[in-house]
C-alpha cells in the first residue's frame, strides 16, 4: 500500500468520533485491523470501512484479548483471585479500563448491562458495577436499585457522567414518534435491548405508568445487546423505533434522534473496598483533567460532576 494513503491513528479516531485510546483498545480487542511501519500503527481505508460495517450490523470481532471479560464468562469469576473487574457497557469504561492498566493496574472489563452488573457485585464477581437505572416511584437513578440489589452491602455510588437518552427513529421521522405514549400505537414496530440494559428499564417504567403492557408491542420481544445495534435496525427500516443514547445516534446514518431523559450513568463500589488503591486510583483518574479531557471532543458525555459521591448506603 501506498503509506501517502495510510491513515494514522489520530485519523480513525478522528473518523469515528472518538479518542486515540479507544482505537488501541479496539486494536487490542482485535475489533479493528491494522499494520505497523516501523513503530507506528497504520490502518487502511478498508479496514475502517469494515469495522464501520461490521459495527452497523451490530457484529463484533471475537474478544481474543485476556482484558475481555463476557458476562458468559462471569460465573467462575472471583474477583480476589481474577483481577480487577469493571462492568458495564459505556466506552467511557473501556478509557477508564487502558488508564488504569497505564497507573499499573490490570483493569479487566465484563460487557453487561446495568441490573446484571449490580447483581455480579452483589456476587462477588466484579469490583465496579456501572448502573443507569431509572426508578418511576422516585424519579431518580440508581439509588433505589443499588438498595434492592445489593441488600445488607454497604456502598458506595460515584457520578461518572451524565446522558441523554431518547428515542431513534428513521431520517425525517416519517412516523410522527414524539413521546413513550406512541409505543401504544398499532403502527409501530420496536426493537428492544436486552433484560436488564439502562435503556430497557427506562422504557418498561414508562410503559408501566402509562399502562402499556410490552407483549402489546410488535417488535417488543426482539432483542439486541447493543445501542449500536438497535440504532441500525432503525436505520435499515427493520424497525421504526428504539430506546438508546444520543451519542450513538451520531455515528449511524438515516436516524433521527428524540431527546426524552437527562440519565445519571454511576458507578457503584463495596464501602469495604473503597479506600483499596485500585478503587483510589479508579478516583483519581476519573477525576483528573486529562480523562475528562478525553470526552471533550466526542460529545454525548457531561462531565462536569464526575467522580462525585452521589450516595453511600
Amino acid at each position: 500500500m501506498d503509506e501517502k494513503k495510510a491513515l494514522s491513528t489520530q485519523d480513525v479516531a478522528d473518523m469515528l468520533h472518538v479518542s486515540k485510546s479507544t482505537i488501541y483498545d479496539l486494536i487490542k480487542k482485535g475489533e479493528i485491523c491494522s499494520y505497523k511501519v516501523g513503530r507506528k500503527v497504520r490502518f487502511s481505508e478498508s479496514d475502517v470501512q469494515d469495522y464501520i460495517s461490521r459495527s452497523k450490523k451490530g457484529q463484533s470481532a471475537i474478544h481474543s484479548s485476556s482484558n475481555n471479560i463476557s458476562d458468559f464468562s462471569l460465573s467462575g469469576i472471583e474477583k480476589k483471585q481474577d483481577g480487577f473487574i469493571i462492568c458495564g457497557q459505556d466506552l467511557i469504561l473501556d478509557i477508564l479500563s487502558n488508564y488504569m492498566r497505564l497507573h499499573g493496574i490490570p483493569a479487566l472489563r465484563a460487557y453487561i448491562g446495568s441490573y446484571d452488573s449490580l447483581i455480579s457485585l452483589y456476587k462477588n464477581k466484579i469490583n465496579v458495577a456501572s448502573a443507569h437505572l431509572w426508578d418511576s416511584d422516585t424519579d431518580q437513578y440508581n439509588v433505589a436499585y443499588v438498595k434492592r440489589l445489593l441488600p445488607g452491602v454497604s456502598t458506595v455510588i460515584i457520578h461518572l457522567t451524565c446522558r441523554i437518552q431518547g428515542l431513534y427513529v428513521a431520517k425525517g421521522n416519517p412516523k410522527g414518534i414524539t413521546k413513550w405514549t406512541d409505543f401504544g400505537r398499532n403502527d409501530i414496530t420496536m426493537i428492544n435491548r436486552e433484560y436488564g440494559a439502562g435503556s430497557r428499564v427506562l422504557l418498561d417504567e414508562n410503559l408501566k405508568l402509562l399502562g402499556i403492557y410490552g407483549s402489546s408491542i410488535k417488535g417488543y420481544k426482539k432483542e439486541n445487546q447493543s445501542h449500536l445495534a438497535v440504532a441500525s435496525a432503525v436505520s435499515s427500516g427493520e424497525a421504526d423505533v428504539a430506546v438508546g443514547t444520543e451519542k450513538i445516534a451520531r455515528q449511524v446514518d438515516n436516524i433521527d434522534f428524540i431527546p426524552l431523559k437527562k440519565e445519571r450513568y454511576d458507578l457503584v463500589v463495596k464501602k469495604e473496598d473503597y479506600q483499596t488503591p485500585e478503587i483510589q486510583t479508579m478516583l483519581n483518574i476519573i477525576r483528573s483533567a486529562a480523562f475528562k479531557n478525553e470526552f471533550a471532543n466526542i460529545g454525548g458525555y457531561d462531565t462536569s460532576d464526575m467522580g462525585k459521591i452521589v450516595a453511600e448506603i
